[in-house]
């Protein structure tokens, strides 16, 4: 039996609290079911827990889109329905966003904001998966974010899944192509930097993935919620190289979502765009005809699926995303220099864990040591991440389980560090020794 000495919670809170939740195995609780948990145990016993079980912003949101989105407001633009495909500032932003930060071409047209990436993949699947009726399918690179399979779920469209860690570099390309060969995958999402490993696909891997999408005519649905986060590369000056990575390099067969929540800490106003390429935008697509009026791929998610979700993204919103864009795009806003925060904090709070006993599960990228970023994977020798999630609120920590996000890593949590000031470092130490000093 693990000794529980001097734990900051106390067990009779902890074990009360937790047997009225209706949680039975924490390895399948979702973001939010944890949140929920701890915030109860939180309450109840007066103690903060060290919280990296969600991804919220831990910086303040830019003060160019604050002060953008005040000025639409003012001029009146809350009481008038926005254009379902965006407002012209910010599609033309998006192009020339993609432009000097993936050093990419696309026409304004196919850059159209959304109520966040979650909407934004929700239109992309509506649409990518009625494509061809024979395709109905769609494949994740995991681990990824859950919700994305619970979006499917709801859809009714089938998925499978692998967890990428044993197959890095040339070894992607046979394992893709072992479930592109059966001619049903109708998109393969991913993202990168990865939710919640923090791997981040190489050149090499994202031209095989663009190779075998041209060869297979598959779509490519590609998150970019982290963009230019590998802080191991210096992607902040507009127009020069290096460029955040992209399949869109490789393929046209390609959707990229771009989130300001993360990159300008903007995630409460929900407010991103999903970038189509021109090929894709403008292709057609007869099974698409037996739902909507239109056979064009782009015509289809945004007035087939996008007006069928809302009408529209929020109005002031969009100003504040177009005035966020046109400041990086005119080099008068470096935001990875603010948001290198994370990377920073993650290499510190990585060194405690590894400190007293836990392992990083997901560490590199083929041969390269993993960047420092918004997340990392921990685990903890002769545990399953269920017991270690109902270990954890002993000490008022907190995280998610590996299990939920496709990774095959049962012993796994994701832990994000954005929420963790720095003057909680020290706490987070002591429960880490505590801990370790209790189950060694």
């Amino acid at each position: 039996m693990v000794k529980q000495n001097n734990c900051p919670i106390p067990a009779e809170i902890v074990d009360e609290i937790f047997s009225k939740s209706g949680l039975t195995d924490l390895s399948r609780a979702s973001i939010r079911e944890m949140g929920k948990l701890v915030g109860m145990i939180e309450a109840r016993s007066g103690k903060k827990f060290i919280h990296m079980e969600m991804g919220v912003p831990g910086l303040p949101a830019s003060k160019i889109g604050v002060d953008a989105e005040i000025k639409a407001l003012q001029e009146g633009v809350a009481s008038i329905y926005p254009n379902i495909e965006g407002i012209p500032q910010v599609k033309q932003e998006a192009s020339r966003f993609v432009k000097m930060m993936v050093d990419i071409d696309i026409n304004p047209q196919g850059c159209v904001p959304t109520v966040g990436s979650m909407q934004g993949g929700l239109a992309a699947f509506m649409t990518a998966g009625f494509c061809v009726a024979s395709k109905n399918t769609v494949l994740f690179i995991d681990p990824g974010f859950p919700v994305q399979k619970q979006q499917l779920n709801l859809l009714g469209i089938p998925f499978k899944t692998f967890d990428v860690y044993k197959f890095r570099g040339e070894k992607l390309r046979e394992k893709l192509e072992s479930y592109l060969s059966e001619n049903n995958i109708a998109a393969i999402v991913y993202s990168s930097p990865n939710n919640p490993s923090w791997i981040c696909f190489t050149d090499k891997e994202l031209r095989i993935i663009g190779d075998l999408a041209n060869k297979y005519d598959t779509i490519v649905i590609e998150d970019l919620a982290y963009f230019a986060m590998d802080f191991r590369q210096d992607y902040s000056v507009p127009g020069k190289a290096p460029f955040q990575p992209s399949v869109a390099k490789y393929t046209e067969n390609y959707v990229l979502m771009i989130s300001a929540s993360k990159i300008f800490s903007y995630a409460g106003q929900r407010i991103a765009f999903v970038a189509i390429s021109d090929a894709l935008y403008h292709r057609k697509y007869p099974d698409l005809k037996r739902r909507f009026s239109s056979d064009e791929f782009g015509h289809y998610l945004v007035y087939g699926a996008l007006y069928g979700i809302s009408s529209g993204t929020s109005h002031s919103t969009q100003y504040a995303l177009a005035a966020m864009l046109k400041a990086v795009n005119d080099g008068e806003f470096d935001f990875i220099s603010v948001i290198k925060e994370y990377g920073e904090k993650a290499k510190v709070i990585k060194n405690l864990f590894t400190k007293y006993g836990f392992k990083i599960v997901y560490d590199k990228d083929e041969d390269l040591p993993l960047a420092d970023g918004f997340y990392f994977t921990v685990s903890y020798p002769g545990m399953l991440s269920g017991e270690l999630l109902r270990e954890f609120l002993y000490y008022g920590v907190s995280a998610i389980s590996l299990d939920i996000t496709g990774s095959e890593h049962k012993e796994g949590l994701r832990a994000c560090v954005s929420f963790i000031q720095r003057d909680q470092f020290q706490v987070l130490e002591e429960r880490l020794r505590l801990f370790n000093e209790n189950h060694c």
